[in-house]
């Protein structure tokens, strides 16, 4: 089962096959899922060996790890499918931006809510709770000591105190117990003969109607002269539910005698529920009961049951939950009791803010608060949800035009240049548009351009090989004369010349120049110079008479912006000299033999050809200066254009005629090849990475042996 195809720009789902086959997660799986089949295969027929076991385990982790990795795959193509179109890319961004960080602060204030409520329910709920405990507990305490001082007998007593009380809670009543025996009797025989007299105990005296259970006739054996009060639970009289009852013991003193307890009940029924309801706002439902494991109830209770009180609650802000202690009254084991409470959060909400009793008109402070409240959280949800359109018409309008130009540019990429693309919005999109018309309706011209200038490139490519055949081409033999030359043009086409003339069967010009300027007007002009100079070098024998002849013929031709250096040297053989002249070029290097081995720099005097201002001929002719070397076997003649002189560096260091000098020096003694491939090195060594901005040109001249002996040979 191959994937489907899936827009531009994501990849296709691979096969199953190839899935399982051609990568590593895939081949761990069948592996994996192999050894699973066999370990199955052995535990079918009986227990596994120790190898087995670590083989499962293995497999196992390998299941794992392999659909992991697919888990992991199918993530990111859904990712990628998903992702594709800018437009989800918008919503999504949208939603992680806005929609999902207003709905975690509508959890977090929501959660919030609840639990202060369920706190506030739980805390006003055991403040009522506590009212009632107290009630108890001075019920019984008064009990107590109106039987320590009063002579008219426990019943009237208690009668009176309970008439007292019952205005509170009707359903208190009040018991007069005997105590279990002397005070020097220890503990363990105290609970003995509580043992044998609690079953048929009857207390002293009873006031109330104790409908919640008979009265308690016997000091249990775990409550020893001390004040008590708590809750104790119970089983209601058919033993199908849970009673809680408040309950307070409070010992009997007479005449400095211990004489017994008064215990006073309290317990939670409907009236007492309702009571609670009326001044806590919440209501009492269902009871449960755990126990410790250490201390398990003299009789197992009921699983649940409730207490009283009707529980129509169902949504989670009505609900809250307590957790109070109770004991069981004969054994005194402990217990906790789970009371299940309800609340309405708009009563809760009133009693909590009814302390303010400032009033705003006819509403209270805290009304208005909540008011304030409601209205900005009303506000909150509606910019929400106007947001929410806003924000998805805007991607929609967005996209909309990204999606126009995605179109645009296949249109534009299959060579349909006259598409155009509709401009609906004056927004930056809507400039983006009018650039893009404006772009495909410049593309065609674009081409144009492009193919207009691959000719131009074609055509100096052309004419740089013409200049270039121009130059000497082949090695020039002279018997007795090493010649080797090189020229580097800046650009495609350059203005920096040599050549070699032979004169006569020993004589030999050599000739450097270079135009001023650089392109295809330097070419041109060089190109005429070499014409110039090939058809006189045959009728002057002198350089100087030469060069004022080729000065006076091309200063008609030339531009007035250009001009000429030129060094011409004639090399004659058979007398072992140079003669040469330099019309404003750069100058000669010449190494001696010698033993001394000195560079030395030629420089003769002379103007530069071509100058169109007058008296420039004159001049010419009268600074214009002709010396002569005389030549030994091991001379180095070099000459240069001045783009080897001033070569830069990425700091704009020249290379100089001093280092040119040196290095001539310090390798003149190789052959002229090697001496031009090491000045070449130490030339693009010194310039690093910088880039040529002038055409270099070099010709370098070595006698390899006596004139003489050449002549006579």
């Amino acid at each position: 089962m191959t994937g489907t195809a899936v827009p531009q720009g994501v990849d296709a789902a691979i096969s199953v096959r190839d899935l399982l086959l051609q990568s590593w997660a895939g081949r761990l799986f069948i592996i994996s899922a192999a050894l699973k089949l066999v370990v199955a295969l052995a535990r079918a027929i009986g227990e596994l060996p120790g190898f087995l076991q670590v083989v499962s385990v293995a497999s196992s982790i390998g299941l794992a790890v392999s659909i992991g990795h697919f888990v992991w795959r199918l993530f990111v193509l859904v990712k990628r499918r998903l992702l594709w179109r800018v437009r989800r890319k918008l919503i999504l961004s949208y939603f992680f931006i806005g929609v999902i960080p207003a709905l975690l602060i509508v959890v977090f204030f929501v959660l919030g809510g609840l639990i202060m409520f369920f706190n506030v329910s739980a805390y006003l709920f055991k403040d009522g709770y506590d009212a009632v405990v107290a009630h108890a507990r001075v019920t019984a305490e008064a009990s107590a000591l109106e039987l320590g001082r009063s002579s008219d007998g426990p019943a009237p007593v208690l009668s009176r105190v309970q008439a007292t009380a019952a205005t509170t809670y009707r359903a208190t009543s009040l018991a007069y117990i005997r105590p279990a025996t002397s005070p020097g009797v220890a503990p363990v025989v105290l609970r003995l003969v509580v043992r044998e007299l609690e079953a048929g105990a009857r207390p002293l005296a009873v006031a109330g109607r104790w409908p919640h259970m008979a009265a308690p006739g016997w000091q249990p054996s775990w409550l020893w002269r001390q004040p008590w009060r708590g809750t104790i639970w119970m089983r209601s009289r058919d033993g199908s539910e849970i009673e809680l009852t408040v309950r307070a013991a409070a010992p009997v003193t007479i005449q400095g005698r211990f004489a017994g307890y008064v215990i006073a009940d309290v317990p939670i029924d409907l009236e007492v529920v309702q009571r609670l309801r009326e001044t806590t706002a919440v209501s009492a439902g269902e009871i449960a009961l755990s126990f410790d494991s250490d201390a398990p109830p003299a009789v197992p209770p009921p699983a649940g049951g409730s207490s009283g009180g009707s529980n129509s609650v169902t949504t989670l802000f009505h609900r809250s939950l307590i957790f109070m202690d109770c004991v069981d009254w004969k054994s005194g084991s402990r217990a906790r009791a789970n009371v299940a409470l309800s609340y309405r959060p708009g009563e809760l909400y009133n009693r909590l803010a009814s302390a303010q009793q400032i009033l705003l008109g006819s509403y209270t402070i805290g009304e208005v608060w909540f008011l304030i409240l409601a209205v900005i959280a009303g506000l909150f949800l509606v910019i929400e949800f106007v947001a929410l359109i806003m924000g998805l018409a805007l991607a929609r309008s967005m996209t909309s035009s990204v999606h126009e130009l995605f179109m645009g540019t296949e249109r534009v990429r299959h060579g349909d240049f006259g598409h155009r693309i509709t401009v609906d919005t004056k927004d930056q999109l809507g400039e983006l548009a009018q650039s893009f018309n404006l772009m495909t309706g410049s593309i065609e011209g674009l081409l144009q351009t492009a193919a207009e200038k691959k000719r131009l490139e074609e055509e100096l490519r052309i004419a740089r090989q013409i200049q270039m055949s121009l130059l000497p081409r082949g090695p020039l033999s002279i018997p007795g004369l090493a010649i080797t030359a090189l020229c580097v043009p800046a650009r495609e086409v350059g203005g920096d010349y040599y050549d070699f003339f032979p004169l006569s069967r020993d004589r030999l010009g050599v000739l450097i120049a270079d135009v001023s300027g650089k392109g295809t007007s330097a070419a041109l002009y060089m190109a005429e110079l070499k014409g110039v100079v090939l058809a006189l070098s045959q009728r002057y024998d002198s350089p100087r008479d030469l060069l004022i002849e080729v000065n006076r013929i091309i200063s008609e031709n030339l531009d007035s912006r250009s001009f000429i250096t030129v060094t011409y040297a004639v090399i004659d053989l058979r007398a072992r000299q140079m003669t040469y002249c330099r019309a404003g070029h750069t100058p000669l290097v010449f190494l001696p033999a010698a033993s001394s081995r000195s560079a030395r720099v030629l420089t003769p005097s002379g103007l530069v050809l071509g100058l169109r201002i007058p008296g420039s001929a004159e001049k010419f002719e009268e600074l214009l200066e002709e010396d002569c070397i005389h030549l030994g076997t091991g001379d180095v003649v070099v000459l240069y254009t001045d783009g080897i002189t001033e070569a830069m560096n990425a700091g704009s260091d020249l290379f100089g005629e001093p280092r040119l000098s040196r290095i001539i020096e310090e390798h003149g003694h190789l052959n002229s090849a090697e001496l031009r491939e090491r000045i070449l090195r130490e030339i693009e060594a010194f310039v690093g990475g910088a880039d040529q901005h002038d055409d270099m040109t070099m010709v370098l001249l070595k006698v390899e042996q006596a004139v003489a002996d050449r002549v006579a040979v």
